[in-house]
């Protein structure tokens, strides 16, 4: 028997090994330029590029099978047009828990003049909680 599943496992490595979910970040009308990373239980699962030319992306995040619960951050800068019409850039840090996302559909979202960033899923407002403050790994250097 444990000579079978380890040819089984040598033969399809990742079969039945995750799920997924996916999310948009869509470009706000004073959005000037985003770019933003979304890290799933400390580790880079998606990165956001929004601008003129790509107003909207959709990524597939893969999240390991049968876990409940993910710590998700959302990192980087948002360039924005303020009412005057000068750029200003805000930074993107913020952090909270993913429950049960697995074939769900999640969006980015800005709040507070764009300096408070979550994931929600408009459909279920029990998959993601937004935790008030900054999100410790978005702190960290970015090589």
């Amino acid at each position: 028997m444990f000579v079978l599943l380890a040819a089984l496992s040598a033969a399809c490595p990742t079969a039945a090994l995750a799920e997924s979910f996916t999310v948009t970040d869509d470009r706000a009308p004073i959005e000037v330029s985003e770019v933003s990373r979304l890290y799933i239980d400390g580790t880079l699962a998606a990165t956001f590029r929004l601008d003129e030319k790509t107003p909207s992306l959709t990524k597939t995040v893969e999240i390991p099978l049968g876990r409940v619960n993910h710590d998700y951050a959302l990192c980087g800068q948002i360039t924005v047009l303020n009412a005057e019409g000068r750029a200003e850039t805000h930074q993107v840090s913020s952090a909270g828990t993913l429950s049960s996302p697995a074939g769900h559909h999640l969006v980015a979202l800005g709040d507070e003049g764009f300096t408070d960033f979550f994931l929600r899923d408009p459909t279920d407002p029990n998959v993601a909680k937004h935790h008030p403050g900054h999100a410790e790994i978005c702190a960290s250097p970015v090589s």
